[in-house]
């Protein structure tokens, strides 16, 4: 208990077990919909396990279970939970006139399930919320949540809890005064009514809103909708463990990748997404062969994730399509089979994807856009391309492959994770405002 044999007082002893423990008895319920598939299902899944290794008592609720974890409840199963998601779909179908344009970049919670007789929930010290769409929660349930007194804490992985129904806002400021007339959406006032709703649920309530970059966290700060809650930023964390640096050519052999070529990794759950920017990496890689054609002979492109195949013979390098892979082992391999790794988002918060890439010592190439410059130091352990800007994109590229020193931007990588992204680190900071959450209100100021 004590280091280098210092002596303890009674008073000391006294206070070393009165709070301690605060930690290790805290009850935490962590709800998202799914339990792995997704950025922050991921996200959330690794909070659990942050906090369980740090002397919290964590679970999951999750709606789509996908283990056999003791520490992962899911909601009571029937036709009714199934139907909760396809009603939603058809809602938003209708108001987009019967296309599919949008159809999966809205959510309006009109349906889901109440959780608070659950007994995860009853059990649980602290609620807390991360992506609860697509029919695992509606406004009246989590209005009901917060109406069971118990703090609620509410990680935010896009925008859509500050905005009335888009998760990216692509330019929007509406949400800065009222979200009326939503430009994804062809006509009507769904998004005004979803606005209201939003304005309803809050009205009287407390909320703890852990953006997990600094510029989601200043973003989200300008919603009208959210004026007078708390807002703060808390990055995720990542098990630096299972995400480490391992031997690059054995992780080739695993995979059927070519051991003489630089590897250069693109990776994303649905690659033809058009916010993770593909075209834009098309583009720069036309533009990388232009000025550097020696490249061909020397240099490979692998894709991760579903549809992998179909943007494979646009690239002007050999590819290697990996497709979509739910192994965690094989996607840690993947990370160190490349040289380095490029994800041209539009608009992202704090990418899973870069983090583990910088787990395993890979340098990353973006553009800067979101939290991702907070993530890349740029020519530091990555480079940051101006956003849409091919030619720099192409060139941050090459300036990893050919022209830094590139032991240095892999041992910054590492380092940038250590500090800011391990699980200690991240678990501490949501402690901290557990602990300030179950204050008594006359404490909390």
């Amino acid at each position: 208990m004590c280091a280098n044999n210092e002596k303890y007082t009674e008073k000391d002893i006294y206070y070393e077990y009165l709070f301690v423990p605060l930690t290790w008895l805290m009850k935490v319920l962590i709800v998202n919909t799914s339990e792995r598939t997704g950025g922050a299902a991921v996200a959330a899944s690794r909070l659990m396990e942050a906090l369980n290794n740090n002397g919290v008592k964590a679970k999951m609720l999750v709606r789509d279970k996908e283990s056999t974890k003791i520490t992962v409840a899911s909601l009571p199963q029937s036709l009714r939970l199934q139907g909760h998601f396809l009603w939603e779909r058809f809602c938003i179908w209708l108001q987009l006139r019967l296309r599919r344009q949008h159809l999966f970049d809205i959510d309006i919670a009109n349906c889901g399930t109440d959780i608070t007789k659950l007994r995860e929930f009853q059990e649980a010290d602290i609620i807390h919320l991360h992506w609860i769409n697509q029919g695992m929660l509606s406004l009246k349930n989590i209005r009901k949540i917060l109406e069971s007194g118990k703090p609620v804490i509410w990680t935010m992985h896009d925008i859509w809890p500050a905005t009335a129904i888009c998760h990216y806002c692509r330019g929007c400021e509406q949400y800065q005064v009222e979200c009326t007339k939503c430009p994804l959406l062809p006509g009507g006032n769904m998004a005004k009514r979803i606005w209201n709703r939003k304005v309803r649920m809050l009205q009287g309530q407390r909320i703890t809103f852990v953006c997990c970059s600094e510029w989601l966290a200043g973003e989200t700060k300008k919603s009208a909708l959210l004026q007078g809650q708390r807002i703060i930023s808390i990055p995720n964390a990542i098990d630096s463990r299972v995400f480490c640096p391992q031997n690059k050519q054995q992780a080739r052999l695993s995979l059927g990748l070519p051991t003489d070529r630089r590897i250069i990794l693109f990776v994303s759950q649905r690659v033809t997404d058009p916010r993770k920017g593909m075209n834009y990496f098309v583009e720069s890689i036309q533009q990388l062969i232009r000025q550097h054609p020696e490249m061909r002979d020397n240099t490979g492109i692998a894709i991760l994730g579903g549809h992998a195949e179909e943007v494979a013979s646009q690239l002007a390098l050999p590819s290697y399509p990996l497709g979509y892979v739910s192994d965690q082992q094989r996607i840690v391999s993947v990370y160190n089979a490349a040289d380095v790794f490029v994800l041209p988002s539009l608009e992202d918060n704090l990418p899973n994807t870069l983090m583990e890439a910088m787990a395993c010592g890979v340098p990353c190439v973006s553009f800067r856009v979101g939290g991702i410059p907070e993530m890349i130091d740029h020519q530091t352990n990555g480079y940051v391309a101006e956003p849409c800007d091919t030619d720099d994109l192409a060139h941050g590229i090459h300036y990893v492959l050919a022209e830094a020193d590139y032991d240095g931007l892999s041992r910054n990588c590492l380092k940038k994770v250590a500090h800011s992204y391990s699980q200690q680190s991240v678990a501490s900071r949501y402690i901290e405002e557990y602990q300030l959450r179950m204050k008594p209100k006359s404490q909390n100021g």
